[in-house]
């Protein structure tokens, strides 16, 4: 998952070329989130961006938020949030074919959004996260579990606060996969950081 930070082509080219190296592109997707602020223009073009450096690799690619976008750069799919649009009628924008994610924290929800159409499930924070502010408690990897238990025929992925030192953890709980923000972003060597995370969740 990128955001709007630092130089954030520059991390997924890095993330994209450790899944080439380790035979992983299969197994990594790239989500662009923006920040409210941000114009559907700019979205476009990091989006559009992003899709080019996939692409060749057969890496999903994937936008947050902001479908429209996501249709128009011809996006593999999109992730809603609690405060987007209903799951349902994401769906209903994306077609039937599209990778949609959904956001949820509890069994109930993660039914209801697999229900409504959604592909997989975003679930957590699994850990404390300083990447998005106003977020609730964290989980914990128990509860992460709880929710994969409930929807065992629909992928869970966990996120918030995910390092490749507890990514491990999370899959043996029941999650599918991880996602990651702070911890390529953030990272000196964010080709580096990819490898072990996809080392971690092999």
């Amino acid at each position: 998952m990128i955001t709007g930070g630092q130089d954030p082509l520059a991390a997924v080219a890095a993330a994209v070329a450790a899944a080439s190296r380790l035979g992983a592109t299969d197994r990594l997707a790239i989500q662009v989130r923006v920040e409210d602020h941000v114009t559907d223009r700019d979205a476009y073009e990091l989006a559009d961006a992003v899709l080019e450096l996939c692409r060749p690799h057969g890496v999903l690619c994937l936008v947050n938020d902001r479908l429209h976008v996501a249709l128009a750069v011809g996006a593999d799919g999109g992730h809603v949030g609690a405060a987007d649009l209903p799951v349902a009628a994401a769906r209903r924008v994306l077609g039937s074919s599209a990778m949609l994610g959904a956001t949820c924290r509890d069994a109930d929800a993660a039914r209801a959004a697999r229900r409504a159409g959604a592909s997989y499930l975003g679930v957590g924070p699994a850990f404390a996260t300083t990447t998005k502010t106003g977020l609730p408690d964290p989980l914990g990897v128990d509860a992460i579990g709880v929710v994969a238990a409930a929807v065992p025929d629909t992928p869970i992925v966990a996120i918030g606060g995910v390092t490749a030192k507890n990514a491990a953890g999370l899959r043996a709980a029941g999650a599918a996969a991880v996602a990651v923000v702070g911890a390529i972003m953030n990272a000196t060597d964010p080709l580096r950081a990819t490898e072990e995370l996809l080392e971690a969740v092999a």
